[in-house]
Parts: structure tokens; sequence; C-alpha cells
């Protein structure tokens, strides 16, 4: 049986798919949809069936102000309620 790419919407066959979190993905669909970097299979988030890098997800839809720790060097906080990615 032949599934469809959630994000194009075209076939994915056995030989080429990307299963991650109950779907199958072409190799070059599976990018997080904010920043476009590509995404490791099982080592992503999604929103409304939408792929995100942990980043980007927790810069969208995490709690406001707070990052995990291993993001404390790699953002300078230019205000109470912003920062800059460094990256």
């Amino acid at each position: 049986m032949v599934g469809y790419c959630p994000i194009c919407g075209k076939p994915v066959y056995f030989g080429e798919k990307k299963r991650s979190l109950g779907r199958d993905y072409h190799p070059l669909c599976l990018k997080c949809q904010k920043c476009n970097r590509q995404l490791t299979a099982g080592q992503h988030a999604e929103y409304d069936e939408k792929p995100y890098c942990s980043h980007c997800y927790l810069k969208m839809f995490g709690p406001r102000g707070t990052l995990p720790s291993h993001y404390e060097n790699t953002h300078t906080h230019t205000s109470a309620s912003t920062f800059e990615c460094n990256l």
C-alpha cells in the first residue's frame, strides 16, 4: 500500500520514505516549516500536522520567555520579551 506525503500530497514509495510520528514523508519534504532545516525522523515536533524543529516549535508555540538550557548560549536577550538567535 502506498502512502501519501502530508507535505506535498504525492505518493511515497517504500524505498524512498522517511517514517516519522506515524506518517510517511519524502526525505526532502521532512523539514521544518519555519526555518526549512532538514529534520531527522522522530526528532521533531508537530503543530497542526506540520513538522517543526525543536527550536522553532518552542519559539512559536512554547511558553513565552522560556527556552531549554541547551539554548542559553545561542540566544541574545535584547529585551524582556524578545531574543535574537545566534545559531
